[in-house]
């Protein structure tokens, strides 16, 4: 069950009570992230995510980085048939064979912009959209809150013409909120403001 603290401090509405849920809001959603290979497993993570609740996906999410090496690009990017087979055998992922081949090609397509552009070469490409800062937006209510973004589209069209999948504008905003991009965090939310001091601090804020 929730804390006594967990129930009374004001959340964005989207977490409830569920305790795995109200932790990941509280600690991870819109913090900013910026390793280039933790933005990959992430971005791996919001696709498996298409057309399911997010909730979901953080109750298998030890399972999906059991199967795939830690979502260690470098490795998925060697996996082949196999591997594949393998992964749709097993009961901790989603066993969608389209998203499990597009961690696959994402992960190949990450080595391909690494072996490019170098160290921060993804990072830098993710961040692009919002100009490498923090996008700030002070959403009062649910309806306040955008599904996709002029942002999210631009990150969208990039990562398709770098060979990404399962990255339209809505995965792509949904990712970058939770990646720090935007902090859509409601203003009555408590995570607001310290998610914005903590952008100030790391020289994010625009």
């Amino acid at each position: 069950m929730p804390t006594r603290r967990a129930r009374e401090v004001s959340r964005c509405w989207w977490c409830g009570t569920d305790p795995l849920y109200v932790a990941y809001h509280d600690t991870e959603w819109g913090v900013p992230l910026r390793d280039d290979r933790e933005l990959y497993a992430k971005l791996v993570l919001d696709g498996f995510q298409a057309g399911l609740s997010w909730i979901t996906i953080l109750r298998r999410r030890a399972g999906i980085l059991a199967a795939f090496d830690g979502l260690d690009p470098e490795r998925v990017a060697r996996y082949g048939k196999r591997d594949v087979a393998r992964l749709m055998r097993d009961e901790r992922i989603i066993r969608s064979g389209a998203k499990v081949r597009s961690a696959i090609t994402n992960a190949q397509a990450w080595c391909e912009v690494m072996h490019r552009g170098g160290r921060h070469a993804f990072r830098d490409l993710v961040w692009e959209p919002t100009g490498h800062a923090v996008k700030v937006r002070r959403p009062r209510r649910r309806a306040d809150v955008l599904a996709e973004s002029p942002e999210s589209r631009a990150l969208s069209r990039r990562l398709k013409a770098e060979g990404f999948s399962f990255c339209g504008p809505v995965i792509c905003h949904a990712y970058m909120q939770a990646v720090g991009c935007v902090n859509e965090h409601l203003v009555s939310c408590f995570r607001h403001e310290p998610v914005r001091a903590l952008a100030r601090r790391q020289g994010l804020l625009d």
